[in-house]
């Protein structure tokens, strides 16, 4: 009875994988095997928040060093990489999200913080992504019994971003 099981779970997991994540499960990478390397330039900041896009950049090369089978290539023009992935901080916002009754006081704020990126093949000049007001927002809390300061919220939104940015990156399904 219990090798008739196993048989059973056996053929079931299986038939359940395949080696094309677009038929099933897959045990393959979802990220393009075509690709080898992508530069990533310093994005621009176009908002008042200074700073933002040097933690950005450094937190998208990041995450696709550590999620990726890509190499980060290190150069401002793109020039040596296969792909190159450039973008904008377009907007940068603090949101109140709760006030105390007793003193009128924040007491859990949120940073949001939107880009416009663009990901290219730099061999053939075709887009391989692009999205415009691709956006992330994490609460923090400035109250007095926290305490958290604004850079906190601030890096973790850009954390935040910078896996969904690279999550964007992946293969079409």
């Amino acid at each position: 009875m219990i090798r008739l099981l196993l048989v059973v779970l056996a053929a079931a997991l299986i038939s359940g994988c395949s080696s094309d994540p677009k038929h099933g499960y897959a045990f393959t990478s979802t990220y393009s095997s075509s690709v080898h390397s992508v530069a990533v330039p310093v994005f621009d900041n176009l908002s008042f928040h200074r700073g933002l896009e040097v933690e950005l950049t450094d937190a998208i090369v990041k995450e696709i060093q550590r999620t990726t089978p890509w190499v980060v290539v290190q150069s401002t023009d793109g020039h040596g990489a296969d792909t190159t992935l450039t973008g904008a901080i377009t907007n940068s916002a603090l949101r109140a999200l709760s006030t105390s009754s007793k003193t009128g006081l924040v007491q859990e704020m949120a940073v949001e913080v939107t880009v416009d990126f663009d990901w290219r093949d730099a061999r053939t000049g075709k887009y391989l992504a692009s999205r415009r007001d691709f956006a992330a927002m994490v609460a923090f809390t400035p109250a007095p019994g926290s305490k958290e300061r604004m850079d906190l919220g601030q890096h973790a939104v850009v954390q935040e971003l910078a896996r969904g940015i690279v999550t964007e990156l992946r293969s079409k399904w």
